[in-house]
């Protein structure tokens, strides 16, 4: 058997879902609520375009980082989570409806803005034309099939058939994050590809990768207080901003641009990040 069924057929449709399983947590009033009052979906998109970028350019100035790395650092940045930031949100109990909107808003933008944003990257540290594009009706496709279809399927039960839903709530708490570790453990282990690094380029990244990601968290969380969110939008957010979409920015970095060592970055952000953003996330909406 090919082994890359886990990454191009399991991973996918286990990402499904789980984000039909949040769709169940997901009520119409939610919804309508981040049509009718979108301030705190245009902030959290606005964070993950501006602020995250922001932040990865200035670690690289202040610490001068090597350039590949740099680029790498810079692109991990400006990859938005998916489902695995609206699991960890259903996981602590935040708003499970504004992650899911972020994440499906962000993921179109970023369509257009990870080519240019990157291009600009490699242009300024590397000075060279990559000249690569992420296919648009391809990529629009993938994400209305791993998450709108899914996730507008769990809310429709979640509205006509509620008390199914609301059984199926607590042991999805269980079930789904299992779900998703079985199948990335799959892809781990039981795939080749790009994703290999050596244990000392591993600590040599980390403290970067660990400040960006923090900073992210911290941003996503009080920034927005400026504008009047409350605390569980805010966490919320914080949430999407320091869960980068690391499967992304592997492909872009290893495939597209054809660089392993800008790839390393969001190889060593994906080995950790989930565990620090759940923790901030779990610790915050608790304690702050």
């Amino acid at each position: 058997m090919n082994t890359t069924v886990f990454s191009d057929f399991f991973l996918p449709l286990t990402l499904a879902v789980i984000t039909f399983g949040l769709g169940l947590s997901i009520a119409v009033r939610d919804i309508r609520d981040i049509v009718i009052l979108p301030r705190n979906i245009m902030v959290g998109v606005l964070g993950q375009l501006l602020i995250l970028p922001i932040l990865a350019f200035g670690i690289v100035l202040i610490t001068g980082l090597k350039a590949e790395l740099a680029v790498g650092l810079i692109l991990i940045s400006i990859c938005p989570g998916g489902a695995t930031s609206n699991l960890i949100t259903y996981m602590i109990r935040g708003n499970v409806a504004l992650s899911v909107s972020m994440t499906v808003v962000n993921s179109v933008i970023t369509i257009f803005t990870i080519p240019l944003i990157a291009q600009f990257s490699l242009n300024i540290f590397l000075h060279e034309f990559a000249g690569f594009d992420l296919p648009f009706l391809k990529s629009v496709f993938n994400i209305f099939q791993i998450t709108v279809l899914p996730a507008t399927a769990g809310i429709l039960i979640r509205h006509y058939r509620e008390k199914i839903a609301r059984r199926l709530e607590e042991p999805l708490r269980y079930i789904l994050p299992i779900l998703l570790l079985l199948v990335y453990s799959g892809v781990l282990f039981l795939e080749n590809g790009n994703g290999e690094i050596k244990i000392n380029d591993f600590f040599r990244i980390l403290p970067y990768a660990l400040t960006l990601n923090i900073l992210a968290m911290v941003s996503g969380l009080y920034l927005p207080s400026i504008f009047g969110i409350k605390k569980i939008n805010r966490v919320t957010i914080s949430i999407e901003l320091g869960l980068q979409n690391s499967t992304l920015a592997i492909f872009v970095a290893a495939s597209l641009i054809g660089s392993v060592q800008i790839a390393m970055v969001a190889v060593v952000y994906g080995s950790f990040s989930f565990f620090t953003t759940w923790a901030f996330g779990y610790f915050s909406k608790k304690y702050l």
